[in-house]
């Protein structure tokens, strides 16, 4: 999922072109994804990041860009996706083949949403702004799930692999400090 603008970075470039440690978060993300067990990857981009189209190297399939969960839905309705779709938001830059593994070991059926504790968030010192309660605990999504035919499934972790996206540059910043 690569198609926002950034505002909140107050970047001269699009979101997945925001460079953490120098790198895009893009090709961090999309480095996690080749040193993974994943076998295909589609860029999901929108109007809102083209420049981000013409950086990357894999098919894109075009959402409207009108957010995260409108674009996500566009896109699974894309031809050459079956189901399950393991989905990575490129705001992720701390990710790695072995925490997006482990996340598809823990897949068993159905959907998954992978979980943080807001309070891990806050901890760290990340931006923390869609919360919710499961379980009695408020948990924010990470931004990585998998999308499959059945009934949803959580997983929850404290990994800063999943803890840190960015959204500010202070996230950026935090980001930083651990690469």
């Amino acid at each position: 999922m690569c198609g926002g603008r950034g505002t909140r970075l107050d970047a001269d470039r699009e979101k997945p072109l925001f460079e953490v440690g120098g790198v895009p978060m893009v090709d961090r993300v999309r480095g996690a994804l080749d040193a993974s067990g994943v076998e295909r990857v589609y860029a999901a981009t929108s109007p809102n990041a083209p420049a981000t189209r013409a950086h990357l190297d894999v098919p894109c399939i075009e959402t409207p860009g009108e957010g995260y969960v409108a674009d996500l839905d566009s896109a699974l309705t894309d031809d050459r996706l079956t189901t399950p779709v393991l989905t990575v938001a490129a705001d992720l830059p701390l990710l790695d083949g072995e925490i997006l593994d482990r996340v598809l070991a823990v897949h068993d059926d159905g959907s998954l949403s992978v979980l943080v504790p807001a309070a891990r968030k806050r901890e760290l010192g990340v931006s923390d702004d869609t919360t919710f309660q499961r379980a009695g605990e408020e948990v924010a999504p990470t931004g990585v799930n998998v999308v499959g035919d059945d009934a949803d499934g959580a997983w929850r972790s404290t990994d800063v692999r999943l803890v840190v996206n960015v959204n500010a540059l202070s996230d950026a910043r935090v980001a930083e400090q651990y690469l």
